[in-house]
């Protein structure tokens, strides 16, 4: 820094560098972000010939929409700003401050005396030679951090992260990137290298990669603009302090120059309270601490106002006038109630006229009123100024327009702490509404409550009608929520399409099972959304304090538990939670990391189970089983982890991923065999209410060269509930009429109807295991396998008998008239590398081959140990 003094006021034509970037009108917008980053500048001016035609600068990366395809080809002249304001080179330094700030400016084009470009002068510039080094070391960093700062997830995108900027106007965001990482930040620096860089970045963590740099708050300013200067950079993070003034691990603000600045200012206040106590020796030693003090009232940004012991206006400074509207002529004779809003009580100014006269000091937030009656916050700091004998002679008062900081304020507060899309209170309100409660109730020694809500197949509505109607239907939900609880009890979204109610006293659980009988007759009531009526029900788990938790985390928990075995047991319905709940969640939780870390590492594998037609000894087919030998929880049964993959919304990911295995399989047989048997995969009831699962399959198929005939669906009976105009029930015409077969899984132990028999493109029906076990000595499972049989055979229906394990089993089914069968007799699940081998034994042949006597595929030992049953 200069060694100017506070009384100095330099002219900026001496104070600015050279060198300015310059750019053509028409350069694309991704030239000029490059130009600027090499050059290390904050802005270009835009010219044509000798003609300046405006500036474009990092803060006019706030306002690009990043979702734009053809951003980067934008030239320059459609996003600059125009004209340039610019200053003379004689300006003074304090002028071209109060310019800055009035219009909100963090650069200032400095012209020179041949009317040409000179400089720019920026921020950095103002506070290293306004001369303020004492007044910086005197003051610490927590003293410049007014505001919380913008906070956005590292999962957010580029997009929407600038619109956040924007709409905060803030020229820099930290980032939380979760996981235990240490917080990052996001400028408007970032953007331009970003844009540079020409990155197809969709999220901030893909741009994040560079630890947020803090200091206490305790830190002198002095050393924090030197810890900028030094490393580079515009912004630090700034930590929370205890009593002792160490460092907390909690960030409280960010730090900039626009910060210091505005902290110079009020430093100039308490040099304005010096000068004017000092008025007599002032005058006896030296007129220039007067001119000092004119100059502080004349050039400050923050409006002065200088009043007798009574109150009586007796001066006000240049800023007075532009923040109310009123002459120093209409000023200067009244008394501060000319700017009374009126929103504030007599007790308000009478305790401050009480602190003013015994303590010569009060400082606050105020509302008042321009003289055009618009009504603003301001930040004001009255000083009494007293004679040598202590009596007051006058008051002097500083104050700032705060309206623009307490909107944003209000703004952020509002995001952390509800709901965007219903107004509800979001997860963090609703912790602290929980801990309050639990105060509360441990203290008054009573019960409380937290029911876990959550929609019931919401994401059919999203799949089916968009995520507009998917917000509609939660905006009503919301709304019918808090029309039913009872009074005193709160609702939250804790997200997608979660809610809670917090109960915070409960008398009875009599009345806790009547309010969620009620939330539920209430939600299943029909509603309206873009023109199509939705029947929407939820299922709902409740845990009670002290019983079931005693933290806001514990019953949160077990009352998500609770929620999932109300779907278990039908949906549409409540339960309370138990600790056997709780043990189960234990163990899902332990095969939840497990699946995911099997789907991210790709350990799970496909066995294959032939299919034989025991009269022709012909191989028909066979199934892909998706298995999963986990190092740690060892080999897990499909039963156990496809239905948690369901809950998990993973199924979709899991079933493509088995559908490519497939299909990259049958590719690596053909080049073996041309008589390679269709292979059937089962697929869930999530699948197929996805309206693009059919053109993903035939996609793949086609990208894999395949006929539609070596692949076979198999359906269990509880996917096939429909009526025909459900997606479901299109999507199975689509399949068929593309050559997939279809096939219905475990036959006779769902919802069998020879409606949908009749209607639905299916090709096959296959006989649950659980009818062929007993036979042939049970009579009872003999008869209804026959009477099955009857049924396909009567609707032109091909038969597989599942689950065969002996010679006696598979007699009696070919007897029958099912000669198709599958089971541990015929052939145990192999190893893809089995398949392979036999059929390069197979050779070439036009028809299906025969099925060796002597089949011994590669087996794992726990498949030894399995029943027949091959999922």
């Amino acid at each position: 820094m200069s060694a100017l003094k506070l009384g100095d006021d330099p002219q900026v034509g001496g104070l600015v560098n050279s060198g300015l970037l310059t750019c053509e009108p028409e350069l694309p917008l991704a030239d000029v972000a490059r130009r600027m980053r090499k050059a290390s500048v904050s802005c270009i001016l835009i010219v044509q010939g000798q003609e300046l035609l405006g500036i474009w600068s990092e803060g006019d990366t706030r306002r690009l929409d990043f979702s734009q395809p053809d951003l980067l080809q934008t030239p320059i002249r459609k996003l600059m700003s125009s004209p340039v304001i610019h200053v003379s080179h004689d300006t003074l330094l304090s002028q071209a401050a109060s310019l800055m700030k009035s219009k909100r400016m963090r650069r200032l084009l400095v012209m020179g005396a041949d009317a040409k470009p000179l400089g720019m002068l920026t921020q950095s510039d103002i506070v290293r030679h306004q001369g303020v080094e004492n007044y910086l070391l005197m003051r610490n960093v927590g003293s410049s951090v007014h505001a919380a700062p913008l906070r956005l997830y590292a999962s957010l995108s580029i997009a929407e992260a600038v619109t956040r900027l924007r709409e905060a106007g803030t020229e820099a965001a930290i980032v939380e990137r979760g996981r235990g990482q240490p917080p990052g930040i996001i400028t408007e620096r970032d953007l331009i290298s970003l844009l540079a860089e020409e990155l197809p970045a969709a999220a901030l963590q893909e741009v994040v990669h560079n630890e947020l740099l803090c200091v206490p708050r305790s830190m002198s300013l002095l050393k924090a603009v030197d810890l900028l200067r030094e490393k580079g950079f515009r912004h630090l993070g700034v930590l929370e302090c205890d009593v002792d003034g160490e460092p907390l691990d909690k960030l409280c603000g960010l730090l900039s120059f626009n910060d210091i600045l505005a902290s110079i200012e009020y430093e100039y206040v308490n040099q304005l309270r010096a000068a004017i106590e000092a008025r007599d020796y002032a005058l006896k030693a030296s007129q220039e601490h007067l001119l000092l003090a004119q100059k502080v009232i004349e050039t400050s940004l923050d409006g002065i106002v200088i009043t007798d012991p009574k109150g009586v206006i007796q001066a006000v400074n240049p800023s007075f006038t532009t923040l109310t509207g009123y002459s120093a002529e209409e000023a200067i004779g009244q008394t501060p109630a000319l700017l009374s809003s009126g929103l504030h009580g007599e007790d308000f100014y009478r305790d401050m006229w009480t602190s003013l006269t015994k303590q010569g000091y009060w400082q606050g937030e105020i509302w008042n009123r321009r003289k055009n009656g618009e009504i603003y916050a301001e930040w004001l700091t009255i000083t009494a100024i007293r004679d040598l004998e202590g009596e007051i002679l006058q008051f002097a008062a500083i104050f700032s327009d705060i309206t623009d900081r307490k909107r944003k304020e209000e703004q952020i507060h509002s995001l952390a702490y509800y709901d965007d899309l219903t107004g509800l209170a979001n997860r963090r309100l609703l912790l602290d509404r929980l801990d309050l409660s639990l105060a509360s109730a441990k203290r008054h020694q009573h019960k409380m409550a937290v029911l876990f809500l959550d929609l019931d197949l919401f994401k059919r509505i999203n799949d089916t009608l968009g995520h507009q109607a998917g917000d509609e239907v939660l905006k009503e939900v919301a709304r019918r929520l808090e029309t039913n609880i009872n009074d005193g009890d709160s609702v939250a979204r804790l997200g997608g399409d979660e809610f809670t109610v917090l109960v915070p006293e409960v008398e009875t659980l009599h009345l806790l099972e009547t309010e969620a009988s009620r939330l539920i007759s209430a939600l299943i009531q029909p509603l309206t959304i873009m023109q199509k009526t939705l029947v929407v029900s939820t299922s709902i788990g409740i845990s009670v304090y002290p019983d079931d938790g005693v933290t806001a985390e514990s019953l949160l928990k077990h009352a998500d538990t609770a929620m999932y075995r109300a779907k278990e047991t039908g949906r549409n319905n409540y339960c309370f939670y138990n600790a056997v709940m709780g043990e189960r969640n234990y163990t899902d939780l332990a095969v939840e990391h497990g699946l995911r870390k099997a789907l991210e590492n790709q350990t799970l594998y496909i066995a294959y189970q032939p299919k034989i037609d025991v009269a022709t000894r012909k191989w028909v087919g066979m199934e892909a089983l998706l298995r999963w030998q986990d190092p740690e929880l060892g080999e897990v049964s499909p039963a156990e982890f496809i239905p948690l993959a369901e809950r998990l919304g993973l199924i979709e990911s899991l079933g493509d991923w088995v559908i490519d295995e497939v299909c990259q399989q049958l590719v690596a047989w053909q080049k073996i065999s041309p008589c390679v048997p269709p292979v059937s995969i089962n697929v869930s009831a999530r699948q197929l209410v996805d309206a693009q699962f059919a053109q993903r399959l035939f996609a793949r198929l086609e990208g894999y060269h395949l006929e539609p005939g070596l692949i076979e669906l198999e359906l269990t009976e509880s996917c096939l509930v429909l009526t025909e105009e459900d997606i479901q029930h299109q999507l199975l015409k689509d399949l068929h009429a593309g050559g997939v077969q279809i096939s219905i899984d475990d036959f006779g132990t769902g919802y069998s109807s020879l409606s949908y028999l009749r209607k639905l493109p299916l090709s096959t029906i296959k006989i649950d295991a659980s009818f062929v076990r007993e036979l042939p000595e049970n009579r009872e499972d003999g008869q209804l396998v026959r009477a099955i049989i009857g049924m396909a055979q009567a609707l032109g229906l091909q038969i597989v008998a599942e689950g065969v394990e002996t010679q006696a089993q598979a007699t009696l089914l070919q007897g029958l008239g099912s000669p198709v069968c599958q089971g541990f007799w015929l052939a145990r699940p192999a190893s893809p590398e089995a398949i392979q081998a036999w059929l390069h034994k197979a050779g070439d042949t036009s028809l299906w081959p025969d099925f060796p006597d002597t089949w011994q595929p590669l087996v794992t030992q726990a498949e030894e140990n399995k029943p027949s049953s091959p999922e």
